[in-house]
């Protein structure tokens, strides 16, 4: 069993397009969204949802009423002014879930034990059904947080699918930037496939990118999305990825296929014969030999 992570310095390089055509092409896999705070691998491959869980990133602050004697020791020692007070209301004092970090001062220190310190539901993860094999994502709340965790939590679920179905490959659509949820999604993989584009934010966030994976040793691959669209910047992203010891293991035309599948719902393997679909094959042919 190999997990290929996806994964891009910034949005819109074509990263989940290319990544719902690589799990087309392998044909036994177990498909991984892990760009939780903005899930979008499911527009392509329309998951059939079999399992649903609800996920707790940590805990949250809750007033009681009952036992509250509005005595203000929460609103002193609150450090992020979650805690707010309306002398006119009973109790005087509530707390403001979005901007409460979950860090329980407030309920140790309560003198009347009036503050419960209670798991919230930051989400939700799902193990679905596709065309092409089970597929494990998430969707996080809103300004809700951990998404590392849930990312990390999304992974294991899919290598214990893999396992009990004796699937080869775990394919991973990861999310872009450095960020934790990065972090969480590549940690432990056994390849990288970074996804970039030849425009200057595109090669300047590929640095950053890279930089990380370099730090993990993780064999990296290097994909350049459009690279036709300006050939001298493609040329300069091969360059750099080369010094850095990164394989370019493949580039992909600009082609109005592309859009044509996100407008169907397909990957862009779908419409065959095409500039991008042709491409995208020859990436997961010399992917998978790499692999095995």
């Amino acid at each position: 069993m190999k997990e290929l992570v996806i994964i891009s310095g910034k949005g819109g390089t074509g990263k989940t397009s290319l990544a719902a055509s690589l799990v087309a092409l392998a044909k036994k896999s177990v498909v991984v969204d892990c760009d939780v705070d903005a899930a979008d691998l499911h527009l392509v491959l329309e998951p059939q949802i079999k399992k649903a869980e609800d996920f707790s990133g940590g805990k949250r602050a809750r007033i009681m009423p009952a036992s509250c004697n509005d005595c203000g020791k929460c609103y002193e020692i609150c450090r992020f002014d979650a805690i707010s007070k309306d002398e006119s209301k009973k109790p005087a004092y509530f707390i403001d879930s979005i901007a409460c970090e979950g860090c329980g001062v407030c309920s140790y220190f309560c003198p009347g034990k009036a503050i419960a310190f209670e798991p919230a539901i930051h989400g939700q993860w799902f193990i679905s059904d596709t065309c092409y094999g089970p597929m494990v994502h998430a969707r996080l709340g809103i300004a809700a947080e951990n998404s590392g965790k849930l990312v990390s939590l999304v992974r294991g679920q899919a290598k214990m699918l893999a396992e009990k179905d004796d699937l080869p490959f775990i394919i991973v659509d990861g999310p872009p930037g450095i960020g934790c949820p990065v972090i969480a999604s590549i940690t432990g993989a056994d390849a990288v496939l970074i996804v970039t584009e030849p425009t200057v934010s595109g090669e300047h966030d590929l640095e950053r990118v890279a930089e990380l994976v370099e730090y993990f040793k993780i064999p990296t691959y290097l994909c350049i999305n459009k690279f036709d669209l300006n050939l001298e910047a493609a040329r300069n992203i091969e360059k750099k990825a080369e010094k850095r010891g990164i394989n370019v293991i493949g580039n992909i035309h600009y082609d109005r296929a592309v859009t044509e599948a996100q407008i169907k719902r397909l990957p862009v393997v779908a419409l065959p014969n095409t500039a991008a679909a042709i491409e995208m094959s020859t990436i997961w042919e010399s992917l998978a030999g790499k692999l095995n």
